[in-house]
C-alpha cells in the first residue's frame, strides 16, 4: 500500500507558532531550517558554541544567538543540526543538562538515536524532520516558493502531538509544498546509509572512476573519458528524476537504450547485488555504525587518508580543467559547509 503523502493542508503552523524554536548549529541544514522557519513567521533562536565563526553570520541575519545550553533552556522545540559524530558530545555536555520535561528534540537524521549514541529521557518528545536534499537546496527551493520533500518520524512522546509538531516544522521549512512521508528512525537511518554507500555516493563515484580508468587505460583521451563517464551522467540522472528510468530510456537513442538493457546488467549484476546485501547487513547489524564511531574517536585517520587519495585521482584534474571551459556549469565550493557544528 503506498505511503500517505502529507501536504500543506495536513500541517498547521499554529502548532508551533507560540513556541520558541532553537536550531543548534548553523551549517548546511541548520541555516536553512532556521531561515525558512523564521520567514514562515516562527520565533527561532540559534544555539552555537562560544567563539563560533557562525555567530556574526547568524546575528547579521537577524537571529538571537545564545550558547547551546541557554538556547535549550529557552526553547520548546530544539533541533540538533550537528554532524552525526559530534552530536553525542554536544548532547551530553550542553543539551542533556538543560533539557526539561515537555520539550521536543528534532533530528535531521536518525543515526545517533537509532544506534543508541543519544538516549533522551522520558518526558521529552523525540521526532525527526529529514529533508531529502542538502541544506542549500532546502533554502533555495523555499525562496522560490517551492520545497524539498521530507520524511518525518516520532521516536518517543505523545504520538499525536509529536506528529503535529513534526508536520508543522516540515511545513515551516517548505517541505509540505512538495510532500512529506512518515517513516521511523530505523527505516530512515538504514535506507539513508544504504543509499549513500551502495548507490548515490559510493556506488556512483566508484562506477564513474572505474569507467574513466577503463577508457584511459585503453588509450582514449582523458577528456573523452571525463565527458562520457562523468559530465553526461547529470543529463541521464536529470531525465530519471524528471521521468523515471523508463522515461530516461524513452529519451535516449535506440542504440543507447539497447546497450542499457544488454550491457548494464553485466556491470551491475548478481555480484554487485550480493555486495549491496552485505552492505545492508552491516548497516542493519550496527557494524558500520560501530566502525564509524571508532574512526571518529581515533581522529578520523582513515577518513582523512581517503579524502586526500580521492583528490589525487586523475579524473579530478581533468574535470577541473574542463569545467573551467564551461561557464554555464554552476560551480560550488561546498567544502567546510558543516565545519564544527556551526557551519
Amino acid at each position: 500500500m503506498p505511503a500517505k503523502v502529507y501536504k500543506d493542508s495536513d500541517a498547521d503552523l499554529r502548532v508551533i507558532k507560540n513556541k520558541t524554536l532553537a536550531v543548534i548549529g548553523f551549517g548546511s541544514q541548520g541555516h536553512a531550517h532556521a531561515l525558512n522557519l523564521k520567514e514562515s513567521g516562527m520565533k527561532v533562536i540559534v544555539g552555537l558554541y562560544k567563539g563560533s565563526k557562525s555567530i556574526p553570520v547568524a546575528e547579521k541575519l537577524g537571529f538571537q544567538v545564545l550558547s547551546v545550553g541557554e538556547a535549550v533552556q529557552a526553547a520548546d522545540v530544539i533541533m540538533l543540526a550537528v554532524p552525526d559524530m559530534k552530536q553525542a558530545a554536544v548532547y551530553e555536555k550542553e543539551i542533556a543538562p538543560n533539557l526539561g520535561k515537555g520539550k521536543t528534540l528534532v533530528f535531521i537524521h536518525g543515526f545517533t538515536i537509532h544506534y543508541g549514541l543519544i538516549e533522551p529521557p522520558k518526558g521529552v518528545s523525540v521526532i525527526m524532520v529529514a529533508p531529502k536534499g542538502p541544506g542549500h537546496i532546502v533554502r533555495s527551493q523555499y525562496e522560490e516558493g517551492k520545497g524539498v520533500p521530507a520524511l518525518i518520524a516520532v521516536q518517543q512522546g505523545p504520538k499525536t502531538e509529536a506528529k503535529k509538531i513534526a508536520l508543522a516544522w516540515a511545513k515551516g521549512i517548505g517541505a509540505t509544498r512538495a510532500g512529506v512521508i512518515q517513516t521511523s528512525f530505523r527505516e530512515e537511518t538504514e535506507t539513508d546509509l544504504f543509499g549513500e554507500q551502495a548507490v548515490l555516493c559510493g556506488g556512483a563515484s566508484a562506477l564513474v572512476q572505474a569507467g574513466y580508468e577503463t577508457l584511459v587505460e585503453a588509450g582514449y583521451q582523458p577528456e573523452m573519458a571525463y565527458f562520457e563517464c562523468l559530465h553526461e551522467l547529470k543529463l541521464i540522472v536529470d531525465l530519471m528524476v524528471e521521468s523515471g528510468i523508463s522515461g530516461m530510456r524513452f529519451s535516449i537513442s535506440e542504440t543507447a537504450e539497447y546497450g542499457d538493457y544488454t550491457r548494464g546488467p553485466k556491470v551491475i549484476g548478481a555480484p554487485s547485488k550480493r555486495a549491496m546485501k552485505k552492505i545492508l547487513e552491516d548497516i542493519q547489524s550496527g557494524k558500520f555504525a560501530r566502525e564509524w564511531v571508532r574512526e571518529a574517536k581515533k581522529g578520523y585517520p582513515n577518513y582523512k587518508d581517503f579524502q586526500k587519495e580521492s583528490t589525487r585521482h586523475p579524473i579530478e584534474k581533468t574535470g577541473q580543467r574542463l569545467r573551467s571551459l564551461m561557464p554555464w556549469v554552476k560551480k560550488r565550493n561546498l567544502k567546510g559547509a558543516q565545519a564544527g557544528y556551526s557551519g
